[in-house]
């Protein structure tokens, strides 16, 4: 037979002094007196048969047996922590965090929220917008939005949107003297350059698409560089120059007329966006709506297309 637990109280009051190496510090941080701290101190050593604290003069100090087992009571208190975190996400309300590159965010994501909260106004989405990639096991993050290649380890990866690159630019810009009505008058534009960083081979820069094209005696080294894309769209929107967008980031503009597509030369990229979770969190309530809602609305998108 297992030898009997010492009460939940006595430990924790042995954590805290252990920390503080002081009774009444650790009785300021459970709110309760010296006294009662002590008292809860006694009844661990009974319960164990070993003074766990010793005193230097005026020093408190953890004896060899106090040194011995704090490690894994403090362990032990921080699983149980982790423990009732877990059982406080499963609810259907909440708190849901989602991280995702700054310009999916700005120009996909943000302007669709406001459909899933008026569905599930219990759920509060927090928008983490980063481009670094999200460690599940240390950030405080439910699922993650990734546009990358698809390979992010033993998580769940989905497959969300394709991508293609094609030339955009305000509608100014296809009226005058320089109408952009053929990809040759691109000689009399600036150049708008995405140097956000993708590292996919297969999307093309100015260079690869003006080869491609036909057009010859343009410096594609030229022009604006921006390192989000969601910045190349915004100056192309205001006339700066001709950009090669994403077409996912630039589909709302493009239907808003903000935009235009100059020429029909588009080139599909082998990058896509990726629903990325730990299998842990793949089934908590929150986290499957979510989901549901996303597919929904990637789909919305490939049937409007």
């Amino acid at each position: 037979m297992s030898r009997r637990l010492p009460p939940l109280n006595s430990l924790r009051a042995f954590e805290a002094v252990a920390r503080h190496l002081s009774i009444s510090k650790a009785a300021d941080e459970l709110s309760v007196t010296p006294a009662a701290v002590s008292h809860q101190i006694k009844t661990l050593e009974d319960h164990l048969g070993v003074a766990l604290f010793r005193r230097d003069k005026r020093t408190l100090l953890l004896s060899d047996a106090g040194q011995a087992c704090l490690p894994g009571i403090r362990e032990a208190f921080e699983r149980l922590s982790s423990a009732i975190a877990e059982i406080d996400s499963l609810g259907l309300g909440g708190i849901l965090t989602v991280s995702v590159a700054p310009s999916f965010a700005a120009k996909w994501l943000v302007p669709r929220l406001d459909r899933f909260q008026a569905k599930h106004p219990e759920i509060d989405v927090r928008v983490s917008a980063s481009m670094q990639i999200t460690d599940f096991s240390r950030d405080d993050v439910d699922l993650a939005i990734r546009y990358g290649a698809g390979r992010y380890g033993d998580l769940v990866v989905e497959r969300l949107l394709d991508e293609a690159v094609f030339p955009v630019c305000s509608p100014k810009l296809m009226k005058g003297k320089n109408a952009l009505t053929a990809p040759q008058a691109l000689k009399s534009h600036t150049l708008l350059h995405d140097d956000s960083p993708d590292g996919d081979e297969s999307c093309p820069t100015w260079a690869m698409w003006l080869k491609a094209a036909g057009v010859e005696e343009v410096d594609a080294s030229r022009g604006p560089r921006f390192n989000q894309s969601s910045l190349v769209i915004e100056a192309a929107i205001l006339g700066r120059g001709v950009a090669l967008a994403k077409a996912t980031l630039a589909a709302a503009d493009l239907a808003e007329g903000r935009l235009t597509k100059p020429f029909q030369m588009s080139a599909p990229v082998d990058f896509a966006y990726y629903l990325v979770c730990p299998k842990a969190k793949l089934n908590l309530p929150k986290v499957a709506l979510f989901r549901d809602w996303l597919r929904n609305e990637a789909a919305a998108v490939r049937k409007a297309a």
